[in-house]
Parts: structure tokens; C-alpha cells; sequence
């Protein structure tokens, strides 16, 4: 691993399409399951751009589920995406939280990427991420420094 940028090994289009494939099956779940907004966090939604807040739904979990492929597993742990401290993860208008980390913060950061998947789907966020991961590393990634851009620091 270097600055947290996928090696080379990982067949980038392969893993894409898998990480696709688990995302929209996760984010299904979550929709299904999970939270609607209440009008604070729609509030906040608005503010980080996402143009159809109630669409959200947020699942709150022990931890944040692992995909199943253990190729997919490794890329993403190397790459510093799936880690035991991530809080939450924005997968279209579904978001996985952990327990325990509702915050403004985290909550504004997620709602931006909400607002990054409404440009365009699942598998084009994924694959415009992922690519960024590769070659910048995650910290760098421009989706993840918009993201950053968006967080409320006060809770």
C-alpha cells in the first residue's frame, strides 16, 4: 500500500463491478429497513446539496458490514475505506451509521455523498470514487475532500 492508494494487483474494473453489485444490494437493505430523516437532518441534507433529503434513510449498526468477497474485503481495507473505526457509509440514498456516531459531522459528510450519487447512479459514483482512491489515495480522493468541504463541525 502506498498513501493508502490500491496496489496494482486489483483488476480495477472487476472490483467495481463487485463493489457495485454489494453496494446496490446494501443500499436496498437500508432503504428498506432504515430511518427516515427528521427535519433537522433534512435540513442539514439541503445544506450539503442533496436535492431529494427525504429519500435518505439511515441504518444504524454495530459496525459497518464487510462485502462478502474477500478480494473486495482486502482492496478496500488497504485503500483505508473499510477500517474497524469507520463510522458511516453512504451508499446512494442509503447510509450506514454506527452506533454512536450521529453527529452533525458525520452526518453532513455522508449527506454529501448522497448529493455526489445523485449525480448520476450507484455504479458511477463507485467507479469515479474508486478510481480516485487508486490514484490519489483516499485521503486525496476529490470526492472525499467535497465531502470534507461539507462537514459540520458543531454538535
Amino acid at each position: 500500500m502506498l498513501g493508502n492508494r490500491m496496489p496494482c494487483k486489483y483488476k480495477l474494473g472487476v472490483l467495481i463491478a463487485q463493489a457495485t453489485e454489494w453496494a446496490e444490494l446494501q443500499a436496498r437493505l437500508i432503504l428498506r429497513d432504515g430511518v427516515a430523516l427528521n427535519i433537522n437532518e433534512i435540513s442539514l441534507a439541503g445544506a450539503a446539496g442533496v436535492a431529494y433529503p427525504e429519500r435518505i434513510r439511515i441504518f444504524q449498526v454495530t459496525h459497518i458490514p464487510y462485502p462478502g468477497n474477500m478480494q473486495l474485503i482486502e482492496m478496500a481495507t488497504n485503500a483505508g475505506l473499510l477500517t474497524p473505526d469507520i463510522a458511516g457509509l453512504t451508499l446512494g440514498y442509503g447510509i450506514y451509521l454506527r452506533h454512536g456516531y450521529c453527529t452533525q459531522r458525520i452526518l453532513s459528510h455522508e449527506f454529501r455523498h448522497a448529493y455526489q450519487y445523485e449525480q448520476g447512479s450507484i455504479a458511477a459514483f463507485l467507479t469515479e470514487y474508486l478510481q480516485q482512491i487508486a490514484q490519489y489515495g483516499y485521503a486525496n480522493a476529490p470526492l472525499e475532500m467535497d465531502a470534507r468541504k461539507y462537514e459540520v463541525a458543531t454538535d
